[in-house]
């Protein structure tokens, strides 16, 4: 009886080394962004004017802000769009190249329409489940994940992708330090005539 229950101590000792092992382990190979490195991604994130379109607008005196309780979160899911009339539209001197939401958020131009993304880290509309890897591949390439459909103006993805990895990493790094906010951006909208795909 003795031995029984020396050999149950033992496997519960070596059960718990192991699991203790291999959390230390995830974690090393997951490493927590350092403060620098996110106060490093807030100021690239602010200086590229990331919530000029990410961010739903407050009317201010100043004109419109971004809503601190809402940054970074993306179009709104429930707002509409205003109707105007096709022919502003188009590529010649004489009409509007684009136009935009009171939020900056929704842009219309010859690409259709497009819609600012959720940047927060909520797992189901944000970027939570994206990668660091899947992040810099979208940046660098202009692909939804890094992979799927283009990424549409206005967002300058193309200067965005000569910033250092470091930097990416920084930028990656401050956006999910964020709080997750929940906000399911509608998919991008073709332009009228345009071929369904």
């Amino acid at each position: 009886m003795r031995i029984g229950k020396l050999i149950a101590t033992g496997v519960a000792v070596i059960a718990s080394f192991t699991l203790c092992m291999n959390q230390l382990w995830a974690q090393a190979k997951t490493p927590k962004a350092s403060t620098s490195m996110i106060d490093r991604g807030k100021y690239l994130v602010n200086l590229g004017g990331c919530n000029d379109c990410h961010s739903p607008k407050v009317m201010t005196p100043m004109g419109p802000m971004p809503d601190t309780n809402k940054l970074l979160s993306g179009h709104p899911a429930n707002s509409n769009l205003p109707a105007y009339p096709d022919s502003i539209l188009g590529t010649t001197p004489d009409k509007w190249l684009t136009i935009t939401n009171a939020h900056l958020t929704a842009w219309r131009g010859p690409w259709g329409t497009s819609f600012a993304r959720n940047l927060t880290p909520d797992k189901e509309t944000g970027l939570g489940s994206w990668t660091l890897a899947m992040f810099i591949k979208a940046i660098r390439s202009g692909k939804d994940m890094g992979k799927g459909r283009d990424i549409l103006p206005p967002m300058p993805w193309m200067a965005l992708g000569q910033l250092t990895d470091q930097d990416l990493k920084s930028v990656y790094a401050y956006l999910q330090s964020l709080p997750p906010i929940s906000n399911a951006v509608p998919d991008p909208v073709p332009p009228p005539g345009a071929p369904k795909k």
